[in-house]
């Protein structure tokens, strides 16, 4: 009936909407990609993510949440044998690519020297 339509938009407002913690969790992990970016060493895109993870370089590696789950789950088992923690980033690859300063879309990013930000030690605790 008419009543179910009138519920539907308000059930999509509300998956949206971030809680206040979970917006406040964001805006950290965005400022410390951005001190990553600004002091420390990182490779941006899928391919070199994987090479950073096969060579045993990285130290953290962070997803966005609309990567293919075939991509993210071969990440992720690239991460579990070199034992580098994953993070699941929040917000899509957009979202992450503006998080790194740039103004094209970031599936994956791949922090091999954190420089000044303390993200590896936050993300770490995280999970």
């Amino acid at each position: 009936g008419p009543g179910a339509v009138a519920e539907k938009p308000e059930g999509g407002a509300k998956a949206r909407m971030v809680s206040k913690k979970g917006k406040k969790a964001a805006e950290s992990i965005n400022s410390r990609i951005a001190l990553v970016m600004k002091s420390g060493k990182y490779t941006l895109g899928y391919r070199t993510t994987l090479k950073s993870l096969r060579s045993g370089k990285s130290k953290l590696v962070l997803i966005c949440n609309n990567a293919p789950p075939l991509r993210k789950s071969e990440i992720e088992y690239y991460a579990m044998l070199s034992k580098t923690s994953v993070h699941h980033y929040s917000g899509n690859n957009i979202d992450l690519g503006t998080a790194c300063g740039r103004l094209y879309r970031v599936s994956c990013l791949s922090i091999t020297d954190p420089g000044d930000s303390d993200i590896i030690k936050q993300t770490g605790g995280q999970q």
